[in-house]
């Protein structure tokens, strides 16, 4: 349907040997802009192809940035019965280990499904969402909508420099910090479902377009000048 985006991304091991990101809805809201709905993802000074923030003091980036980062998708995750999971870790020697775990095994509650997991690799559930956040990004069916909706929200950005920024994102992602990309997934992602035969991962496609815009308005103010 219009204004939407599904697909199939087969990505490790998670639940029953068989894991299968199974599902992506993507949905419009609006083609109205909303100014100050969200906090802008990336400052001015920081994207200009993100290279203003790979350019400062990796030592100073990385003090400013490591410490507490929030779980990459925290709020976001629930199980299908509607029980949040919540960020958890354990400690083995030197190494720790992350985990969402669902609010029924926290509360002791009787799960309603027995089939749905209770506990999942922190690692394993954020890698195969951006794999998926990568995909949507590059995917030519979301590119055309986001060049439209930003067109509707009287945007003038060259096609070209919309799709530079979209194929950029992607390059750019493991350059970030946690607390960067967690500001980022946090605009992208509705909702991750964890159902008994994988995720259903809800990406807001307004969400992209709200990156996008972000990403170049600082080259529009450039350009103008």
């Amino acid at each position: 349907p219009a204004g939407s985006s599904r697909g199939k991304v087969a990505h490790g091991s998670i639940l029953n040997d068989n894991f299968r990101c199974c599902r992506v809805k993507s949905q419009w809201q609006s083609t109205k802009a909303y100014p100050g709905e969200h906090q802008a993802i990336i400052d001015q000074q920081l994207w200009d192809q993100v290279h203003a923030i790979l350019r400062q003091n990796p030592r100073k980036r990385a003090n400013n940035t490591r410490a507490q980062a929030p779980a990459l998708l925290k709020g976001l995750i629930f199980t299908a019965t509607g029980a949040a999971m919540t960020p958890s870790s354990t400690k083995k020697g030197a190494r720790r280990y992350r985990y969402y775990v669902s609010m029924d095994v926290i509360k002791n509650r009787e799960p309603s499904d027995e089939g749905i997991p209770r506990r999942l690799s922190a690692d394993l559930v954020e890698a195969a969402v951006v794999t998926e956040l990568r995909r949507v990004m590059r995917a030519p069916s979301i590119t055309a909508q986001v060049i439209a909706h930003l067109a509707r929200e009287g945007h003038a950005f060259a096609e070209a420099d919309v799709i530079s920024a979209l194929q950029t994102f992607a390059d750019v992602w493991g350059q970030l910090f946690p607390a960067e990309q967690t500001r980022i997934v946090q605009l992208l992602v509705r909702r991750v479902t964890v159902t008994s035969e994988g995720l259903v991962i809800d990406v807001r496609t307004d969400g992209v377009s709200g990156v996008m815009r972000d990403m170049m308005a600082p080259r529009k103010k450039v350009a103008a000048e």
